[in-house]
């Protein structure tokens, strides 16, 4: 799908963490190099420098991040690694992990040219693998560090704080008190803007009901799925087949179900705008997720009548945590989508319609300084109607979408809720007449179209923005198209 605020269903889809699939920079997607360094690239100001946003190297330990309070190391890759965590106290456990032999780390801000060997190369002989690095990069933490951490124990989401105190050692490594902190100290006034696809592989999916399959492609022509659908690499696919509450007078062939697949292809916007002049926090920021969407569906039978909202249907739960590569920064982006199917009838009329439905989305929010936060939503979505009928009069409307939310570090940050729709409506009358002569007059309507909503949630202040006081809300986007009409005279 195209970007939906390009710098996370889906009713509610969207933000979803899950592990990036191997893409590079924003110039490009791919397999990603298993353990090439993020680059970083000084500004034209001198004064700061723009950040590499690719995903995290997959099978390997991502080396945390350490911003040193005194000031004399910029923020930097470093051996050190979160041992444990308890989130109820703030205390961590801080260990020196083993470095990936072969490998320089990425020379983050270091005041070093930090030139590392090529991808898959050891470094010329005589070298030290750690060439390139500051020396503080691996010191001890001390009080006012700031540590930035991919998932470790305790820390499903990872980690982002601020050592408050060192409490001694231990036989796992140094124990620290931490208290929160913000992306603010860790990227400071450096700049950063790219996009990350979310690899289907790491998607865990809970089904809510049965007849729900989850499908995703590990390469170019593989095909997966009850249909033995081709999805292209980093695609996944939903297949689901489930009944819904049919209307109590109606006759056993007009059973109600919806079936059909949803395909999408998510990633991950993450952009970062430091050098405020001097002022507190960024001068922007931007968090979001956007991609491709496809889904083909069916909707038949007599839906039984829904009083008050609409009934929604759960059918399944999506959940990922993607860490993104910021510079020397590992950020864990925490994505979730719930997929649903929505019907709305008067319980008067049986449809049966089957639709296609590709586009686009992009829900996020977007920071300016003096501005504050603006919320990001955009569709291009189409529907084609593969079959259409509506009988009797009434009305009925059904959709198939998901809700979705993206934040970091286990905080919510944006919530999304997508839903591309199919809308019908009749009217059509019988009459008799006393010698016995009967006709049908009358109407129907189909209508394609699609709801996407949703709010920007306090905890985007993790950028080191000032704290909203409310959520902010997307505002509700709808699109309507006709599909097809009809007339019935006899």
């Amino acid at each position: 799908m195209r970007t939906l605020a390009r710098r996370l269903l889906i009713p509610g889809l969207t933000a979803l963490a899950l592990t990036a699939t191997g893409c590079g920079s924003t110039s490009h997607t791919g397999a990603a190099e298993p353990a090439a360094p993020a680059a970083v690239t000084p500004s034209s100001d001198g004064t700061s420098q723009q950040l590499d946003v690719a995903a995290a190297p997959q099978g390997t330990s991502t080396p945390a991040a350490v911003a040193r309070a005194d000031g004399k190391g910029r923020t930097e890759k470093s051996a050190l690694k979160v041992a444990s965590y308890d989130r109820a106290t703030g205390r961590a456990v801080i260990a020196k992990g083993a470095q990936t032999p072969g490998r320089s780390p990425a020379p983050g801000k270091s005041s070093e040219t930090g030139k590392s060997p090529e991808a898959g190369k050891s470094p010329e002989a005589g070298k030290s693998p750690d060439a390139g690095k500051s020396p503080e990069a691996d010191k001890p933490v001390a009080v006012g560090d700031v540590i930035a951490s991919a998932p470790a124990p305790g820390a499903p989401s990872g980690l982002l704080a601020k050592v408050t105190e060192v409490v001694g050692k231990t036989d796992q490594g140094t124990e620290v008190k931490t208290a929160a902190t913000t992306l603010a100290a860790v990227l400071g006034d450096d700049k950063a803007d790219g996009k990350v696809p979310v690899d289907p592989a790491a998607v865990t999916v809970e089904p809510l009901t049965k007849g729900v399959t989850f499908s995703w492609a590990k390469g170019p022509g593989l095909t997966f799925g009850p249909e033995g659908a081709k999805l292209p690499l980093g695609n996944l696919r939903l297949d689901v087949n489930a009944s819904v509450d049919t209307a109590p007078d109606a006759p056993a062939s007009a059973g109600a179900s919806v079936s059909g697949f949803v395909q999408l292809a998510p990633q991950v916007e993450f952009a970062y705008d430091g050098g405020a002049g001097g002022a507190p926090g960024p001068r922007g920021a931007f968090l979001g997720m956007s991609g491709d969407w496809s889904s083909q569906w069916k909707l038949q039978g007599r839906a039984a009548a829904s009083t008050g909202a609409p009934k929604r249907i759960p059918f399944a739960k999506l959940h990922s945590s993607p860490v993104i590569q910021v510079g020397p920064v590992p950020v864990v982006v925490n994505l979730d989508l719930t997929c649903y199917i929505q019907v709305e009838a008067d319980g008067r009329v049986t449809v049966e319609v089957q639709q296609d439905v590709k586009g686009d989305f992009k829900v996020g929010g977007s920071y300016a300084s003096g501005k504050g936060w603006t919320p990001v939503s955009a569709s291009n979505v189409k529907s084609t109607p593969v079959k259409a009928s509506v009988t009797a009069t009434g009305k009925v409307k059904g959709a198939i979408g998901a809700e979705a939310s993206v934040g970091l570090y286990g905080a919510v940050g944006v919530t999304a809720d997508f839903a591309p729709y199919v809308r019908g409506e009749g009217d059509i009358k019988a009459a008799a007449s006393s010698d016995g002569k009967t006709s049908l007059e009358g109407a129907w309507a189909l209508y394609g179209g699609f709801d996407l909503s949703g709010n920007l949630q306090l905890q985007l202040s993790l950028f080191g923005t000032p704290v909203f006081e409310r959520k902010i809300p997307l505002g509700t986007l709808n699109r309507e198209w006709a599909l097809s009409t009809g007339h019935i005279k006899r």
